[in-house]
């Protein structure tokens, strides 16, 4: 397990990520959580709006091929 330490930064304390763990994109926002001594820390989730936004920016997919109808037969209750 990858393991760093604490510094002061201005009043706030900061740790430095180990390469290993750390992400690709350096501009993206990070929420952090604290459940007694354990931290946790991950990239912040996009807005509603920015998830439509995106879903409308993708390609149309193709028309759907109509399928047959399965037919069923009858069931009887017991």
């Amino acid at each position: 397990m990858p393991r760093t330490r604490l510094f002061k930064s201005g009043n706030c304390q900061a740790f430095s990520t180990p390469a290993d763990i750390a992400y690709a994109d350096t501009s993206i926002a990070l929420e952090t959580k604290q459940l007694v001594n354990e931290i946790t820390v991950f990239a912040c989730r996009g807005s509603l709006k920015e998830a439509v936004t995106s879903l409308r920016a993708m390609p149309k997919p193709p028309t759907a091929d109509e399928r047959d109808a399965i037919e069923m037969p009858d069931r009887t209750r017991d």
